[in-house]
């Protein structure tokens, strides 16, 4: 059984062997800015709501517990199944949501992130919100029988011991000094491309921590979207969360191989397997540099200026429901500022007369390729799930396949995040 600091090393990879995964975070630092770059306005509210439901969706699917995305957007205006197993599910989707958003916020250096104080507030944030029923968690004996039941403390490290399948996680006991080893190491990584390296191996740590009785997975992902965020890597644009769950298989082996101890003289000097960390560890930032360059190819304005061009040429041909081309300049317009403009600038871009504009804004928010806060308010770029395929294609294809099951053009606008804390 682990019981002490010492057997958390190697907690970074020795120079010498660091070479490959130090120049994968130097391509991730280096196209991560570019990115950033390029959206200088930063991330609409409809945009970063998007995201946050898809990486919700993606981190609950890593544990075997999500629902639907269609599912996600009616929890977000309080339309809750009435099958409570669903309805659970559902608010525990919200919760990571508004979990993310809180994390997003936070002013913290990148030192502050790794304290065990910031860890515990995710892990206390996300479980906060769900009722106690819904903190109740069953184990369960090889033949299906429940041999305990448990409810999640939020933000509590465990006074227990667990086992999660070939891992006996370290003493309850060591869990304080291990997590303070954790937080000095990790917070006092040098800055640049050793910071990013520090992250990877982080959430492998953190995980083999184990630090609470459950959430573990939840509070990791989360916590490296705080890292990532405060070394001012992603400003809300991509979140490694989406490729982890594209790889799940993978991501599993990886996590369970880094558990793996030392093989040999030259693996390292540490108890635990220096190679397999390196493994790991090219392994993530490899998905982080995957989701930056998907990304960057999703808000390139030139190629949104074709997807739009062409969802617009579909409504006009095929759906038939009164959109027309005349909108691409201002949702053009509107997508590149991620901000709001008046009804009356919107009209005067379309080139349309007054009363054929206005039809046509209408027709927009209806289809929630436009959002307004109020009747005659400023007008925002939308995102209607059933219009992903055209805008995002590939981004979230479940979405996709909900929204298309459920009837093209009918799923609506992403509604309100519930903001909390």
């Amino acid at each position: 059984m682990y019981d002490h600091p010492s057997q958390l090393e190697p907690l970074l990879p020795r120079d010498s062997q660091a070479a490959l995964v130090l120049g994968m975070a130097h391509d991730l630092r280096t196209e991560a800015a570019r990115l950033i770059g390029a959206c200088q306005s930063g991330v609409s509210q409809e945009l970063a709501r998007l995201l946050r439901a898809m990486n919700s969706y993606y981190s609950n699917k890593i544990e075997g517990e999500h629902t639907r995305p269609l599912e996600i957007q009616e929890a977000l205006a309080q339309d809750f199944s009435t099958n409570p197993e669903k309805a659970k599910l559902q608010r525990l989707a919200v919760a990571h949501m508004a979990t993310e958003q809180w994390v997003l916020e936070q002013p913290v250096e990148v030192a502050a992130v790794y304290s065990t104080a910031f860890v515990s507030q995710i892990h206390q944030h996300l479980f906060a919100q769900l009722s106690v029923a819904d903190r109740l968690v069953r184990l369960h004996a090889a033949d299906g029988a429940v041999l305990e039941e448990r409810v999640v403390m939020p933000g509590a490290l465990r006074d227990g011991e667990v086992a999660v399948s070939r891992h006996v996680a370290p003493k309850a006991a060591a869990v304080g000094a291990m997590l303070e080893r954790w937080s000095t190491v990790y917070g006092g990584a040098r800055r640049g491309e050793m910071q990013i390296v520090a992250a990877a191996a982080a959430h492998h740590r953190l995980v083999w921590i184990h630090p609470f009785f459950d959430g573990n997975g939840r509070a990791a992902r989360l916590h490296s979207v705080a890292v990532l965020n405060a070394m001012g890597l992603t400003r809300g644009l991509w979140s490694p969360l989406r490729g982890l769950a594209r790889q799940a298989q993978r991501y599993s082996e990886r996590l369970g191989n880094a558990d793996m101890p030392r093989m040999g003289d030259l693996d390292g000097r540490g108890q635990l397997s220096e190679r397999m960390l390196l493994e790991w560890i090219e392994f993530f930032i490899g998905v982080c540099l995957d989701q930056v360059r998907f990304m960057s190819q999703m808000l390139d304005l030139r190629e949104m200026q074709g997807r739009l061009a062409a969802l617009l040429a579909h409504e006009e041909h095929v759906v038939k429901r009164g959109l027309r081309k005349e909108a691409l300049r201002p949702l053009h317009y509107l997508f590149a500022t991620q901000g709001e403009i008046s009804r009356g600038d919107f009209a005067s871009m379309t080139g349309l007369g007054e009363r054929t504009a206005t039809m046509l804004i209408g027709k927009l928010l209806e289809a929630g390729l436009l959002r307004s806060d109020t009747p005659r308010g400023w007008v925002r770029f939308g995102i209607p799930f059933d219009a992903l395929r055209f805008l995002f294609p590939a981004l979230w294809p479940e979405a996709e396949a909900d929204a298309a099951a459920s009837g093209s053009y009918r799923s609506g606008p992403m509604k309100p995040a519930l903001r909390s804390g």
